[in-house]
């Protein structure tokens, strides 16, 4: 029972700090901490049902596709409240600035967004519409999976990659984690949505997590090379950038099947 009261807190506490969802109040203790990266792929699930269903529903009563498209981009805004938004658009100013690390990381705890965050987040909301536009049918199924493999994949970076600095929500979560639990339930989700992926779509599914795959490896040398390590704003920026590199091979590829 004791366990069970653990994870049920944890689950909550990964719903308040990644979501805007409901969630019970209860203790931030270094116990209740343990397991919280173990539910963080949860909220890419309830997204990828949400964006699932409001595409059955737009087909359904014949919305245009712009609507469809624009309410598509604005559900994991709404339901996470652009946390992850935040790391991109932070992450893309310190990248695009070409200092020193240590200017680097001062740039991501800046609370302004700068010119070059600007400019990132609309090219990245122009591309991810004009992507979008092209998930229809089959695609849309595989696409829900996404945000789960995308979770699964920023949580295991979290306890597994060194950290840029010994403060901030990412080492306060690794530290207090307990990291070969949430490794080996992050690659569950993984294998498990990734077969569901198989089942449903083959061809689009090997697109979708060679696409994560890639990216993942990238975050990795990115952070390690520029920022020698990670922190909350670039798992919100690998998540970002994930979620817009697999539907947009998926789109590639279903253009050279058909």
């Amino acid at each position: 029972m004791r366990i069970l009261k653990r994870c049920w807190n944890s689950l909550n506490i990964a719903f308040s700090m990644y979501s805007k969802l409901p969630a019970a109040q209860c203790d931030w203790s270094e116990e209740n901490m343990k397991y919280v990266m173990c539910f963080f792929p949860w909220v890419g699930g309830i997204i990828g049902l949400l964006c699932f269903g409001w595409d059955r529903l737009a087909l359904y009563l014949g919305v245009r596709d712009a609507l469809r498209n624009v309410v598509l981009m604005a559900i994991p805004v709404t339901v996470t409240g652009g946390i992850h938004l935040d790391g991109f658009l932070d992450t893309s100013d310190a990248m695009s600035s070409w200092r020193p690390m240590e200017k680097r990381l001062e740039i991501l705890k800046d609370s302004h967004a700068g010119a070059f965050a600007i400019i990132c987040g609309i090219v990245y909301f122009f591309l991810l519409y004009g992507v979008l536009d092209s998930v229809r049918g089959d695609l849309v199924c595989v696409y829900a999976c996404c945000f789960v493999i995308s979770r699964s994949l920023s949580a295991f970076s979290v306890v597994t990659f060194p950290k840029a600095s010994t403060k901030g929500t990412v080492a306060g979560f690794s530290k207090n984690a307990q990291t070969r639990v949430i490794q080996a339930t992050c690659v569950c989700y993984i294998l498990l949505v990734g077969l569901i992926m198989f089942l449903l779509q083959p061809v689009y599914a090997a697109a979708a997590l060679l696409g994560a795959a890639g990216t993942f490896a990238w975050y990795y040398h990115r952070a390690m090379k520029y920022f020698g390590g990670i922190n909350g704003d670039l798992a919100g920026y690998f998540l970002t950038v994930c979620e817009l590199v697999m539907p947009f091979l998926m789109v590639i590829v279903s253009n050279f099947i058909r």
